[in-house]
């Protein structure tokens, strides 16, 4: 058992939140209280310092030189790649794609899989609930072909109406792209049941994983969805780096949408022949320090005890929910009985910018708008909402410094 076990099982996270720098800072003379983390999580220093190291004494380009310096890091660049096959569980490395992020893996997998494919009048089907996107890169396939993009509807909990999805499902769906747990309300939705009753009807399926990836285990094989796509910067790595992992048999038959160099096995000025995977969609140079960060942080999870990460996440969902609705006035939006530990609220008198703005003052960031999901919000009624993020290394003591601060919100607007 790690060291880093022990102190999340004991509830003693201060040896946890040593690991973030950023931590340790004031904000307006207040210590800070860090509750945007499905927005970003912080970095751990172990992936500050693998990053550091990298470009203090790797730097280089991968896959094209035979130098030392490019050789080791081409070779902690296709470690990661194992990582990341490890720990979604993909049968192959060959799988698993770098991009930037989740936004620059489902819109390969619209320009260069779907579009292609899907003829007019056939159909692809998302939730009320989705990010932008899972929904902009839709309306541009749609655009493009002539096909239709159907929206299943959700409960005023927050939830999936999954009885009136199946009933969507027919035969023109032809591919089904869903969140597996919402940023916005932080529901966990039903997907592995989603992706069986879309499989029956002959429908692929992609899963955002943006907020997913960070709080449950992944097992793309168990799971059986089709495409797979995550975030390094929203499970404690750097900015502009993800994954989409696919079927490999998928990948294979889908073409790039970018070219240039390294995606290729030869070319001449008539013609080209691509690389095989995962090069093949990996055009110039890649965000190598990114790759390495990422790596990095899944290192930094995998010394944790994730099971009890989990458990501990949720006792902090729980207490925060109970204490936001002990604030008179503020109303939570969405009340899914499987959550992530996200929070959206929102007060009838005061709008979320206010209510955000005066949470800084106190040295407390949380994210006030419409979190890229405005069908969503007009869906509720509202133009934006304030949300409360958790991850492992907050605190209750947090939450109580929080909710003080939204007592202080409603006296000044009193």
């Amino acid at each position: 058992m790690s060291a880093a076990t022990a102190l999340i099982e004991d509830r003693d996270i201060e040896a946890i939140r040593a690991d973030f720098p950023v931590l340790n800072q004031k904000i307006n003379d207040y210590p800070l209280t860090y509750l945007d983390n499905a927005a970003t999580t912080q970095k751990p220093k172990s992936v500050i310092d693998a990053i550091a190291h990298y470009y203090s004494y790797d730097n280089a380009n991968v896959h094209r030189g035979v130098h030392a310096l490019s050789v080791r890091a081409t070779q902690q660049y296709e470690a990661v790649r194992n990582k990341v096959q490890h720990f979604i569980n993909a049968r192959s490395a060959r799988e698993c794609i770098f991009v930037r992020g989740t936004t620059e893996a489902i819109n390969l997998v619209a320009q260069s899989f779907v579009a292609p494919r899907i003829l007019p009048g056939e159909e692809i089907l998302i939730t009320h609930m989705e990010h932008h996107s899972n929904i902009v890169p839709w309306q541009m396939v749609c655009k493009k072909t002539g096909a239709r993009l159907r929206v299943a509807p959700i409960s005023i909990e927050g939830e999936i109406l999954l009885d009136e999805f199946e009933k969507m499902l027919n035969e023109n769906t032809k591919f089904v792209s869903i969140s597996y747990a919402s940023n916005a309300l932080g529901t966990i939705n039903p997907v592995a049941k989603m992706i069986e009753m879309a499989h029956a009807h002959g429908a692929l399926v992609l899963l955002d994983g943006a907020q997913a990836t960070a709080h449950l285990p992944i097992d793309v094989q168990a799971l059986d969805c089709d495409f797979y796509a995550f975030s390094g910067h929203k499970m404690y790595g750097p900015t502009g780096i993800g994954v989409l992992w696919g079927k490999e048999h998928l990948l294979d038959d889908m073409v790039p949408y970018q070219g240039g160099g390294e995606m290729i096995n030869y070319v001449t000025l008539e013609a080209t022949e691509y690389a095989a995977l995962p090069h093949k969609f990996e055009a110039g140079t890649p965000n190598i320090a990114g790759v390495i960060g990422l790596g990095a942080a899944m290192d930094y999870l995998w010394s944790l005890d994730m099971e009890a990460v989990a458990a501990y996440e949720a006792h902090l969902l729980d207490y925060a929910t109970l204490a936001v609705q002990s604030v008179k006035g503020f109303n939570i939006i969405g009340t899914a009985k499987q959550k992530v530990p996200v929070i959206s609220f929102v007060h009838g008198k005061i709008h979320a910018h206010d209510i955000g703005t005066i949470l800084d003052s106190a040295g407390i960031a949380i994210r006030s708008g419409h979190h890229c999901a405005m069908p969503l919000m007009s869906f509720f009624d509202v133009a934006a909402t304030s949300r409360i993020s958790l991850s492992f290394y907050n605190t209750k003591e947090e939450i109580d410094r929080c909710i003080r601060a939204l007592h202080k919100v409603k006296e000044v607007f009193a």
